[in-house]
């Protein structure tokens, strides 16, 4: 493993459960323990818990926070809730997306979460709209974990371990609570489709909530597990849940990537103007979901189909470990975007037809 990759918190405990580890986003992070498929059921079942500390984290105070995020962001959070996380997007000028993110208001700050690979980025722009204005910026990633626990038995598990009731916790809502002597700040977002929390505590001592979630490799929890990113991977792309990189990018704006229900195109913020024009004339591509025949994995950038002619590509593709089918994300002309249009995917030579399906592909049990 290269000595240069930042490790999260957790590294020792990733390594301790047989976790293999590899560099993503330059960090040493686990892809798999038991297997993808067994890990992903696992979460689908029970509860298995991600470690994703390598997430960015910033923290901003001062009084010119409020106008500055809503400046940068589509989501308007003028008056926005204490307690309350919003799901947004930054844009360039252009409409092009930075990064999608999530931003809480706390009662004396804000906290930003970003993708790990954009964390740099989002601190300099950040930084740069800032000048002249009463707001500080503190990244608190390397001085904090995070852990995503989740599954249709996650909150229930979590009052087990805490005595704390998060029942009431409404999605996209967040706590601040203490669970031994550490100050832990709990959101109810995930990004399974399942249920399940996540929860920021300091570095330095985030290795004392591992007994109580996972045991130990030779005394393991009966019914929590830990899972690595390959499961978080699947898992997402079932529920349609977009990843930077993939769905989202710099050449993708949020109105044609499905994402319009984040946008407030009533208020400015950059990138408003281009994406009013976009939602005003239609997307010229749009995302969908595709179901392949047979199990072929369809991957990223392979070309998308129809009637031999290319009119798009593909994001993401798996093997549905829940529906045992092939499914895939693709950006397509926008003319066949429409629910059972017909179109192939052209895999290693080969074409395979797909079907357009509505998204997500897997929505859990009410």
């Amino acid at each position: 493993m290269n000595a240069e990759l930042l490790r999260t918190p957790l590294y020792d405990t990733h390594v301790h459960f047989g976790g293999k580890v590899v560099d993503f986003a330059g960090w040493a992070m686990p892809v798999v323990f038991r297997g993808i498929q067994e890990e992903h059921a696992h979460t689908r079942t029970a509860c298995s818990v991600f470690d994703v500390s390598h997430m960015g984290r910033l923290r901003l105070m001062g009084a010119g926070c409020e106008g500055l995020l809503n400046h940068l962001c589509t989501r308007n959070l003028a008056r926005a809730e204490v307690g309350r996380s919003y799901y947004s997007h930054m844009c360039r000028e252009d409409g092009g997306i930075l990064d999608d993110l999530i931003v809480s208001r706390f009662e004396s700050c804000w906290g930003v979460i970003c993708n790990a690979s954009n964390r740099t980025k989002i601190l300099s722009w950040i930084t740069q709209h800032s000048k002249g204005l009463d707001v500080q910026i503190v990244d608190e990633t390397l001085d904090t974990a995070m852990l995503a626990i989740q599954g249709p038995r996650a909150l229930q598990l979590a009052q087990e371990i805490s005595g704390l009731d998060f029942s009431s916790l409404k999605r996209y809502r967040f706590v601040v609570h203490h669970f031994l002597g550490l100050r832990i700040v709990v959101y109810r977002s995930g990004y399974t489709g399942e249920d399940g929390l996540e929860v920021v505590c300091p570095a330095a001592t985030a290795s004392k909530l591992v007994p109580y979630l996972l045991g130990s490799a030779e005394a393991p929890h009966s019914v929590i597990k830990p899972a690595g990113l390959g499961a978080r991977d699947t898992l997402r792309l079932e529920a349609a849940m977009p990843l930077y990189g993939h769905e989202l990018n710099e050449d993708v704006d949020s109105v044609s990537a499905g994402q319009s229900w984040c946008v407030d195109l009533s208020k400015d913020f950059i990138g408003a103007a281009a994406l009013r024009q976009v939602a005003e004339h239609g997307p010229s591509k749009q995302l969908v979901g595709l179901e392949l025949e047979g199990r072929r994995i369809a991957r990223q950038h392979q070309p998308v189909l129809a009637n031999g002619t290319s009119i798009g590509q593909v994001t993401s593709g798996t093997l549905s470990p829940t529906l045992k089918k092939s499914i895939a994300m693709a950006f397509v002309a926008s003319d066949h975007k429409e629910i059972g249009t017909e179109l192939a995917v052209e895999l290693g030579g080969k074409t395979i037809p797909a079907r357009v399906v509505g998204l997500p592909f897997y929505k859990r049990p009410a």
